[in-house]
């Protein structure tokens, strides 16, 4: 049985959701208005950072709890398709990591499409990457993570890495991660009714702007085809009234079958992103504590 809270977020959803035709620029506009509006929790450091990046500066903000340490960080990806989200829409999210996690957390404000389409998140996610190598943080004390697309971003950044012959990450996780652009999960069908959150519809409007015409198998683009040797451990969480819940358990399956150490962390019922909704939905801070127990396991 879900919480009342749970059960409350979907009727709101189900209630209100995304008008067709809403220009992009309104909708990240009202995303952002919205989340202002929670403070930062009581006792988080909270830095501005300038990051230099492959087309100007990286906007970024780190998070720090009290119980987080100087030499340990997550290095986050915000969701939102690729062409939404920011600092301010998932502030409140890292700061709830960072204190479940004890480490900081730093959220990167990538470059969005379609103005910035693929591989543009990549390239920024990597260059943050090497930012926090050149500040003297170890790379075994770095873990990457995301929700959604920036769960996608998180596993084709580190793709990236081991491409090049670079040090990995600890460990990665990815919250409701959107690993396969070319949309081919059966749950986005069995799921449809289920999840409030996405629709089959937007899920094709943004990744047709974030690929622009690249194909939707490119494996930076889909880690669903990558080859995922070599990978550091991988915690991936999904509900199982998700869109996107064959993304994960799909990924979860070719990472264990080439040899990563993978943790699927599947919950009954819960939709899309429930993880964000950590401040009032207790299965979304139970979520993120498990979240937390396994990044702690992974720097220990």
């Amino acid at each position: 049985m879900t919480s009342l809270q749970f059960q409350a977020v979907v009727h709101l959803l189900r209630a209100n959701p995304t008008p067709p035709g809403i220009p992009l620029a309104d909708r990240r506009a009202a995303a952002d208005a919205l989340a202002a509006q929670t403070p930062l929790l009581d006792g988080v450091y909270s830095e501005q950072i300038s990051i230099p990046g492959p087309a100007g500066k990286i906007a970024a903000l780190l998070l720090a709890a009290a119980s987080a340490a100087d030499d340990k960080v997550i290095l986050y990806f915000h969701g939102g398709g690729y062409v939404q989200g920011s600092l301010l829409t998932h502030r409140d999210l890292a700061c709830r990591l960072s204190a479940v996690s004890g480490a900081r957390v730093l959220l990167a404000d990538y470059r969005l499409a379609p103005e910035n389409p693929f591989p543009a998140a990549v390239e920024d996610g990597t260059a943050v990457y090497h930012w926090l190598q050149q500040s003297g943080i170890d790379p075994a004390h770095i873990i990457i993570g995301g929700d959604s697309a920036g769960g996608g971003l998180a596993l084709a950044t580190m793709l990236t890495l081991r491409a090049a012959g670079e040090l990995l990450p600890a460990a990665a996780f990815a919250l409701s991660p959107w690993f396969d652009l070319a949309l081919t999960g059966d749950s986005l069908h069995s799921n449809a009714t289920a999840d409030p959150v996405l629709t089959p519809a937007q899920l094709t409007e943004f990744a047709a702007a974030y690929l622009d015409g690249a194909d939707p198998t490119t494996p930076l683009a889909s880690p669903l085809y990558a080859d995922l040797s070599g990978l550091p451990p991988l915690f991936i969480q999904v509900g199982t009234a998700e869109l996107l819940l064959d993304d994960a358990t799909r990924l979860a399956a070719q990472a264990q079958a080439a040899g990563v150490a993978v943790t699927l962390d599947t919950w009954t019922e819960m939709i899309h992103g429930w993880q964000g909704f950590a401040a009032f939905v207790p299965e979304a801070f139970e979520a993120l504590e498990r979240v937390g127990d396994f990044v702690q396991r992974c720097f220990a």
